[in-house]
């Protein structure tokens, strides 16, 4: 790590040995058949909360009545997200508090409840397509990739194009002619 910018391979080498060791974690040691797909986690996230602030409301939520919620490999593995990302910032020595990022600062200004609406709202549209393909990009692209599986390849494709698109859409074309 230089600068605190990771080198390419490196951290190529290293997310390829780590899908590895969670294949094998998850299929032999867990005895899943499936080995990555965490978008339901959030779902049952907010089910665990929601027993604490309102258990009422909860016991008589359908979904939350016939599924059930408990802390297992998926919460781990989205802790793990979180911990890994904060472990990396902080020896790359890129960590820092912020509000709202520059480029956000830079095309919608600085304020933080539209930085905090922008975030909620593009959560809920990850999620519900999460939801809807039944599976997260992790699941369906990056596993399918790593098996080269057809679905795999069109469904990174199809993340990559639309993640593109939204960026377009959303910052527009900066960085051109700077």
């Amino acid at each position: 790590m230089r600068n605190g910018i990771w080198n390419p391979y490196v951290a190529g080498a290293l997310v390829g040995l780590l899908a590895i060791v969670s294949v094998v974690a998850t299929t032999r040691v867990l005895g899943r058949a499936q080995y990555l797909g965490a978008s339901t986690t959030f779902v049952r996230v907010a089910g665990l909360v929601e027993r604490q602030v309102v258990p009422r409301h909860a016991a008589a939520n359908e979904y939350f009545t016939k599924t059930k919620i408990k802390i297992d490999w998926q919460m781990m593995f989205i802790a793990g997200i979180f911990i890994g990302s904060l472990v990396s910032s902080l020896m790359g020595g890129t960590f820092r508090i912020e509000s709202v990022p520059p480029i956000w600062r830079e095309r919608f200004g600085g304020g933080v409840g539209t930085r905090a609406m922008g975030a909620f709202f593009g959560g809920m549209i990850a999620i519900f397509g999460a939801r809807l393909a039944g599976g997260c990009p992790s699941g369906h692209g990056l596993s399918g990739v790593m098996q080269l599986a057809g679905s795999g390849l069109v469904a990174m494709a199809c993340f990559m194009a639309g993640g593109l698109l939204t960026a377009r859409m959303v910052y527009g074309r900066q960085g051109r002619g700077r």
